[in-house]
């Protein structure tokens, strides 16, 4: 080819009359999912971090037993709470002891299971918790789990840390 002739497609040295990739205002056809991606990673590390923050209720400390846990239920189970101050809270909800009774026959009533898990702290009295549990059995619940944590000691004393 001489110089200054013009190939076919008018283009220069192009033979299809196309331009290059990236060198002119052609919009591109790929998406850059990096971003993306990157955003995704890090919502799911916020939410693996803020998922069990979410479950926090009343700070207890349970006392510990070597008795084996409940099978689960298809129902929510419900569950009252004893704090170390006396305070009971149904749920998430304080209840004033007054109308706990009240509140207990009117949970039953909607619920199928007359199940509940009573949850108290360690340093609550024995007899605050019977008062509680007497409460529970007036509202309606007549199966009442008492919630602890495992590993505690035995009789044997083979099932605690402290003794091994």
């Amino acid at each position: 080819m001489a110089a200054g002739t013009i190939q076919p497609g008018g283009s220069g040295g192009n033979p299809r009359g196309r331009r290059r990739r990236g060198s002119g205002s052609a919009p591109m056809a790929e998406i850059n999912v990096t971003p993306f991606v990157d955003v995704m990673l890090v919502l799911l590390i916020i939410f693996m971090v803020a998922a069990p923050l979410l479950t926090a209720g009343v700070p207890v400390e349970l006392p510990e037993t070597a008795a084996a846990p409940l099978p689960q239920e298809q129902e929510e189970p419900l569950a009252v709470t004893v704090a170390a101050d006396g305070v009971v809270q149904i749920g998430s909800t304080e209840v004033p002891r007054d109308e706990l009774v009240t509140r207990l026959q009117a949970i039953a009533g909607e619920r199928e299971s007359d199940r509940v898990f009573l949850r108290a702290d360690g340093a609550v009295p024995y007899a605050e918790i019977m008062v509680v549990m007497g409460a529970l059995n007036a509202g309606g619940f007549r199966n009442i789990g008492l919630v602890t944590e495992p590993g505690g000691p035995t009789l044997t004393g083979t099932g605690s840390p402290e003794s091994q």
